[in-house]
Parts: C-alpha cells; structure tokens; sequence
C-alpha cells in the first residue's frame, strides 16, 4: 500500500536547526514519513533529535565557500533522485529549506511531477556574506529569479520577507514564525547548577548564526565598560565565534565573557532562565538583518527574560507590542554598555519580566504549526 513520504532538505546542520526538526514534527503529524537529508557539523551528532524519521548525512570536502555548496547542491540532487526512485511507488512531497537547497529539489520535482514546498529562513541574497561578492551574489539571484515565480506558493518566517518576496516575484509567501514549543521543564537548575555566579547581572546572547554585523563584536568592547558585576554568557556559534575569543582575550575580558559551545534547547533553556536580559543587536546595513526576527527573541521570551535589542521592525513590533524591553540607539560600545545598565535598573524591569508570560502564551509553536500544516494541506492533495 502506498505510504506518504516527506523528503526534508537542509544545508545547516541536521541536530540543531530546530525550524527543521520542528517542521518535520509538524508534518509527520498528517501521516507522513519523514526523511531528512542535511548536512552534518562536526561535534553535533551528539543532540538527539527526538523524531522518528530517517536522516542521510552529506559531509561536503569543503567546509565553506562556493566549493561547499557546489558540492552539496550535487550530492543533494543525487540523494533526492534515487531516494525518489527508489521509493516510486509511494507519494512522496519535497521540502527545500532555503534557497541553497532549492534548485536539487525543483529538478527532481520536475523530472518526478512531485510536489515540492520551499522554505526560505531569510532573505538569502542580501546576507552580509554575499555583499561583496557580486559573482555569488548574481548566481544565487538568479535561482531565485528561475524558480520561485513558478512555485505555486512558498514559505518564509515572518510578514516583512512574505511581503518583500511577493511584490518580487508575484508568488503567494505565508509566514510561519520560527518559535519553539514553550519549554516546559520541571526542574529549572540554578546558578549554581550552572557553575554561575549569584551575585552577578547575567547578558546572555545565543544563537547558531553570530556572524559579523550582528553586534557581537560591539557587544565584547562595551563590556569594557561595565564593572565586574556583569556577565556576558555567549552561546552557540557562527563565523565570529573566533573572533570574539580572540577580542576577549586581548582586552582581558575573561572573566567577565564566558563562551559555551552549541547545545540542545533543553539544555540551553537552563542557562537563558538564569540570564537577567536577553541580547538581540543585529545591525541594519542589509536588508537580511533589517528584516529578520531572530529565533533567540522567541527564546527569550520564553524564558521570561526582558530584551535588549537594535531597532529592527519585526523585533521593534514584538517588543513594544507586549512591552518586554527596550532598545540601542546605535552600535558605539560605551552607548551599548550605558544601555545594559539602564535596562536592568529601569523601574519597568519587573513589568517587562512578568510581560513576558503572556507574550509566550501567543509565540509557540503549539499555534504555529497548525498554521503551516493549514498551508500545507491546502495545497497538497493527498
């Protein structure tokens, strides 16, 4: 008997995209099988992904670069073809998670008259990283040009991008926001717990993309300005990671900047908890980061931390809207420090803590991924 069977496409790293994970829960939740096929950092094959679903590891030769996704592109189509083959006889739907996933997934769609879904993170070819690369920059614009106008719809994770890709490309884009299920942990560990001190003022920025232009940098510098009751809690990784180790260390800044490598959800939730304020300061030189709404705010939110962030419309919206923080001006290091020490002195510190739990009630992933298996049933006819 012919089953149902998702096909999942993913450059970033398998264990610890949860937009990904999360998507496949929601979509095995109407009968599908999952199948991932992404690729696999070094150190992460340690986080348990918690679903019942096959995953195809693709190691690229190069780690970074047009040689990394050159690779992958031609290693993705060959899996998605024999996968297809292989599995003829059941009916199967492609998910292409952003656009460096989605040329493989459209030819095989055409070649196999599959239904495919194109998931895009970002506004892909306005990342910093392609700015000053016009060569790149004009390759991936045009698949974007070759292919999203004839999709039937897309995807993409808030109403700024929908609004920018369909005055584009004249193609329907819903919004599903990249929040995560409220965390619903019984036993919260303490600072202690934590090996973190108690008596300290905790800043805490995390995420998997702390790349350049997101402040971090700025971030490291105006600890300089701050006495040695705060902390900085940097978690995750990104391409500056090194960068800001290095920062640290040179302005003897270690005990005041502790580093932490990638971990799961769970675990990260326990040190977000203990954090006083939540650090979000991307910086709006390009339309990526003008319009992006970072996954780390939804984090915060419910961890029920107020939020320190650039003004960026998706951001600026949520937090005025439930009043859970307030803002930099600009990116001078002494004006970002001055910043922290208002924020966590403000007489509305209290109001914008306790905001933060009936914002959570509204951003999970309880009431979004009803919205997306809507969107997908509407078009799918299975």
């Amino acid at each position: 008997m012919p089953k149902y069977i998702c096909v999942i496409s993913v450059i970033s790293d398998v264990y610890t995209d949860q937009r990904v994970l999360r998507t496949a829960a929601a979509i095995a939740e109407l009968n599908y099988d999952i199948h991932i096929i992404g690729r696999t950092v070094k150190q992460t094959s340690m986080f348990d992904t918690s679903l019942p679903c096959s995953i195809q590891h693709i190691y690229p030769w190069f780690k970074k670069g047009l040689g990394m996704y050159l690779f992958f592109n031609i290693v993705l189509f060959l899996r998605l073809f024999y996968f297809v083959l292989k599995n003829r006889k059941h009916k199967i739907l492609l998910y292409a998670n952003d656009l460096d996933t989605l040329l493989p997934n459209y030819f095989v769609s055409k070649l196999f008259h599959l239904s495919m879904i194109y998931d895009s993170h970002e506004l892909f070819t306005e990342v910093p990283e392609l700015q000053n690369k016009p060569l790149k920059k004009k390759i991936w614009e045009y698949v974007e040009r070759y292919v999203i106008p004839k999709l039937p719809f897309a995807i993409t994770v808030n109403e700024s991008i929908s609004t920018i890709f369909e005055k584009k490309y004249r193609t329907p884009f819903y919004f599903v926001l990249n929040v995560s299920f409220p965390i619903k942990v019984s036993d919260i560990k303490n600072r202690a717990d934590l090996n973190l001190p108690e008596s300290k003022k905790i800043l805490i920025l995390q995420g998997t993309g702390i790349n350049i232009h997101r402040g971090a940098e700025e971030l490291i510098q105006a600890m300089q300005f701050l006495d040695d009751n705060y902390l900085l809690l940097i978690i995750g990784g990104g391409d500056v990671i090194y960068t800001l180790k290095n920062m640290t260390k040179k302005l003897n800044l270690n005990e005041k900047v502790f580093f932490y490598e990638r971990m799961s959800a769970d675990e990260l939730y326990h040190y977000t908890c203990n954090a006083d304020i939540g650090i979000s300061i991307d910086k709006p030189n390009n339309l990526n980061y003008l319009y992006s709404l970072p996954n780390k705010i939804f984090s915060y939110i419910h961890a029920h931390i107020p939020i320190l962030a650039s003004y960026l419309p998706e951001i600026e919206k949520i937090i005025l809207r439930h009043n859970i923080g307030t803002f930099i001006e600009h990116h001078e290091p002494k004006h970002i420090a001055e910043k922290i020490q208002e924020a966590l002195s403000h007489s509305e510190y209290k109001e914008w803590k306790q905001n933060t739990y009936k914002a959570s009630e509204e951003y999970n992933w309880t009431k979004e991924k009803e919205k997306l298996k809507n969107i997908i049933q509407k078009y799918i006819n299975h």
